[in-house]
């Protein structure tokens, strides 16, 4: 009878935490059917978008952070994360690539396809626009979308009490507000925003950038799936609270997608996969006109990248 009852509670409990947590999740609209969509393919496909959302923060907050005070919300990095057959793969897509947006809708008026950068589609159409045009520029169909803004980042990582890091060379870069040691550290949450911020110090600027956000991802995946967050419930609540109120994710979006989500990026910090970025041919090429300085991607490179994603063969790592 003892036993009947305590499985009773049990069971309960996690029924009870399970709706709990599905409920804290945030969804949008995003992935929508349209003419010349890429077909599905192997695997699951994700779009990973951080963005300088200053949702939430107050005056304090945004001068601890150094977000400035911009309103709406732009990409600040882009990602695809492709688990199938072949592995484990991230990719970062360089926010200025030089890539076709489709035709959208505004304001009941159809605007024309043009060329643009990536982050403008973000800015031009929100996240549908954003997702139609990594659609149409990587032949991916993606299956899932996830973003998160400034305050959303800066809380998850102090809700499980900072992520270990190593750096090869400390970082100094005051619009980001960087100022790091070179050396294995843990970083708080504003600490972390200024890391993966960070980019006028590194002659590579937004490329060496993208580098040091999926070192970051993954190591921020591999401390959230550690005993000590898991095992801990004053700890374990704390980040499941953050991370599901900070998030934004497609309609088809669940817990258990975002489970995996979190398991996919923490197996790549182990060395269980690939993280690379889009072959590049020119990193400061300039059409022209009013866009200014793109990244214009390795065509060849790219279509072969992404042709081995969609039959879920392997995808090498990049060489050093």
């Amino acid at each position: 009878m003892g036993i009947g009852i305590f499985l009773v509670l049990v069971i309960a409990f996690f029924t009870a935490t399970y709706f709990w947590a599905s409920s804290q999740i945030r969804h949008e609209s995003v992935l929508g059917g349209y003419d010349g969509r890429p077909k599905s393919s192997e695997g699951t496909t994700w779009l990973i978008v951080g963005s300088d959302s200053r949702e939430g923060l107050d005056s304090s907050d945004r001068k601890k952070l150094h977000t400035g005070k911009a309103e709406g919300k732009r990409t600040d990095s882009m990602m695809l994360l492709h688990k199938g057959k072949g592995g484990t793969a991230l990719i970062s897509l360089p926010r200025d690539s030089y890539v076709q947006i489709p035709a959208y809708t505004k304001n009941g008026k159809t605007v024309k396809a043009q060329k643009n950068k990536l982050n403008a589609a973000f800015a031009l159409g929100g996240a549908p626009l954003l997702a139609r045009t990594v659609e149409l520029a990587t032949g991916m169909r993606l299956d899932h979308y996830a973003e998160i803004g400034f305050g959303g980042f800066n809380n998850i990582v102090d809700a499980m009490d900072g992520v270990d890091i190593c750096l090869k060379q400390p970082i100094k870069d005051e619009k980001a507000g960087a100022d790091l040691k070179a050396g294995c550290q843990t970083l708080d949450g504003a600490q972390a925003l200024s890391f993966v911020r960070a980019r006028y110090f590194d002659p590579r600027s937004d490329l060496g950038r993208m580098e040091r956000q999926q070192q970051f991802l993954g190591a921020l995946a591999k401390k959230a799936k550690s005993a000590s967050v898991l095992l801990n419930p004053f700890t374990a609540f704390p980040v499941a609270d953050a991370s599901l109120s900070a998030v934004i994710v497609d309609d088809d979006a669940g817990l258990f997608d975002l489970y995996d989500l979190f398991k996919d990026m923490g197996s790549l910090s182990g060395g269980k996969g690939v993280t690379t970025t889009v072959p590049i041919a020119n990193p400061g090429y300039n059409p022209g006109g009013n866009v200014g300085s793109t990244v214009l991607w390795d065509d060849k490179g790219a279509k072969a990248l992404f042709q081995a994603l969609r039959e879920g063969r392997t995808v090498d790592a990049p060489k050093e």
